[in-house]
C-alpha cells in the first residue's frame, strides 16, 4: 500500500449500508452513487470539525463551499447491503479552496471499493464570488490533520 492508501493518514471515516435503489441492472452500485457517499463523508467532515472547532463562521451566512473537481477510481463492486467505510481527509489548503482524499473500503474483507477526491472552493453565498478561507478553519484543518499543507 503506498503512503496515500496508508489509513493511518486518515483521521475521519463514516459507515454507508449499501441500500437497494443503489444498485443498478447487474445487481452492483452505480458508478454516480459513490460521488453521494463521498458528499456524505465531506459534508459530515466539515460538520465535525465545525464543532470540535466551534467554527461557527463557516457554512453559515455569506460562508459556503462549491464543488470545483470531483474524480474516482472504481477497483471493486459494491453490492446490495454492504456495509462500506468511507475514509477522508483533507490533502492541501490554498488561499480559497482545499481538496479532499476519499477512500471506500467493503467492512466485511477490507477490500477497497473506490479511492477520490475533490476541491471545494470557498464562496461568498450572495456573490458567488470566492473569498480566503477563515484563518479559524486553516488551523482547524491543520491541527486536526497533522500536516497537511497549505500552498500558495
Amino acid at each position: 500500500m503506498d503512503e496515500k492508501m496508508d489509513l493511518t493518514t486518515f483521521h475521519h471515516s463514516i459507515k454507508e449500508k449499501v441500500k437497494f435503489h443503489e444498485v443498478d441492472f447487474m445487481k452492483v452500485v452505480n458508478n454516480a452513487v459513490y460521488f453521494n457517499y463521498f458528499e456524505d463523508a465531506r459534508v459530515k467532515y466539515l460538520q465535525d470539525l465545525k464543532a470540535k472547532y466551534n467554527l461557527s463562521e463557516i457554512m453559515t451566512e455569506d460562508s459556503f463551499f462549491i464543488m470545483a473537481h470531483n474524480e474516482i477510481d472504481y477497483l471493486f463492486p459494491a453490492i446490495f447491503d454492504d456495509e462500506l467505510i468511507v475514509y477522508t481527509k483533507i490533502e492541501w489548503i490554498k488561499n480559497t479552496s482545499f481538496s479532499f482524499k476519499h477512500i471506500i473500503l467493503n467492512e466485511k474483507d477490507g477490500e477497497t471499493i473506490a479511492i477520490g477526491g475533490g476541491i471545494f472552493v470557498h464562496i461568498k453565498l450572495s456573490t458567488k464570488e470566492k473569498q480566503n478561507l477563515p484563518l479559524s478553519l486553516i488551523s482547524a484543518i491543520q491541527d486536526f490533520e497533522k500536516g497537511v499543507l497549505k500552498k500558495g
